[in-house]
């Protein structure tokens, strides 16, 4: 089976949220160099961050994923509200 890596951040907490997201939609997911870059300062920068790998045949719907704007949870492009929340102290 070939890993893939389809996400990689200095940040191994982000690295897991992604790993979460993956997990969560069934896809068979790995995090490798997390150990190295919580143990060794600096040692994340010379692995080239904390990597997220799938399987090959995993990596268009795990990077489809892991878009900025993907998911069910994002009503709008932006991430923003479609209306306005009403004024909860409207001036009488």
């Amino acid at each position: 089976m070939s890993l893939v890596t389809v996400f990689r951040s200095f940040s191994p907490a982000e690295a897991q949220l992604a790993r979460s997201r993956l997990d969560a939609a069934g896809i068979p997911v790995t995090v490798t160099s997390e150990t190295a870059a919580l143990t060794t300062e600096g040692y994340g920068l010379t692995v080239g961050g904390v990597r997220v790998q799938v399987p090959a045949s995993f990596e268009e719907e795990a990077r489809a994923l892991l878009e900025p704007d993907a998911g069910p949870d994002d009503p709008s492009p932006d991430n923003s509200p479609t209306e306005p929340d009403p004024d909860p102290n409207p001036a009488e």
